[in-house]
């Protein structure tokens, strides 16, 4: 069952939807929505389980696909171009390859289709410490108050139950493609696009482009925020150039 996810919205102009990573939310990518909403409506919804969408027990990435899927119905966006970064960029890549005919193109920052080892939950159990206590001044944003104690927006019991599926990516995908326009972007200083990831990227994504953004890590957006701006206003004006024009 599909989630109706909270969202913010900015700008004016073809739509563009972002999806946040693991243990983010929407407003994490306000900056770069900012910018790019001069030429394009930019929508970043909270994933479920995050930021101010409701909870639910269980966030494969085919749900969450759905999530987002039922999002770009509610609002009637024609065929977004939709990006996203690390558990946001994988989501993306299963709405492309699940439902390709939902939007115009993908950007993937920072991820590739395949699985990765489960780094997360040793943090999970941390958060889940902290948050039984008064909050200290840097994780005050990610909490709420729950009646006498604290906890963390973030729905971490089912974060955590759920990360063998987050940290992998469904098999049954491998064997199909998405036809469509398709950007993945990867920090230098990151070890989440390798080399030996680049074939099964060009299999299921034949028009991808591979770029990298140097003297990033993982956070491309929090690293090199300009020079991922230029890339992706760069691929946005190729996506649909059509845009480009009608900007000038």
């Amino acid at each position: 069952m599909s989630i109706e996810l909270a969202f913010e919205a900015v700008g004016s102009g073809s739509p563009v939807v972002i999806l946040h990573g693991l243990f983010g939310a929407g407003r994490n990518w306000q900056r770069i929505a900012q910018a790019l909403g001069a030429t394009h409506r930019v929508y970043l919804p909270d994933a479920r389980n995050h930021g101010a969408s409701p909870r639910g027990q269980t966030m494969s990435y085919s749900e969450m696909a759905l999530d987002v899927l039922g999002l770009i119905k509610r609002e009637q966006l024609d065929r977004p171009l939709v990006i996203g970064h690390s558990m946001g960029g994988k989501t993306a890549m299963t709405l492309a390859l699940e439902h390709p005919q939902a939007i115009s193109g993908v950007a993937v920052i920072d991820i590739a289709p395949e699985r990765y080892g489960d780094q997360f939950s040793p943090y999970m159990t941390t958060m889940r410490g902290l948050g039984r206590n008064k909050p200290v001044d840097l994780a005050m944003r990610h909490l709420w108050r729950h009646d006498e104690r604290f906890d963390w927006r973030l729905n971490l019991l089912a974060v955590a139950m759920c990360m063998p599926d987050l940290c992998g990516f469904q098999q049954r995908l491998m064997h199909r493609s998405y036809e469509g326009p398709a950007l993945f972007l990867a920090g230098t200083d990151s070890d989440y696009v390798r080399p030996e990831s680049h074939p099964g990227i060009a299999r299921m994504f034949p028009r991808a482009q591979l770029e990298r953004i140097a003297d990033a890590g993982h956070w491309v957006h929090a690293d090199q925020p300009d020079a991922l701006l230029r890339a992706l206003r760069s691929w946005l004006c190729a996506a649909l150039p059509q845009q480009a024009l009608a900007a000038r």
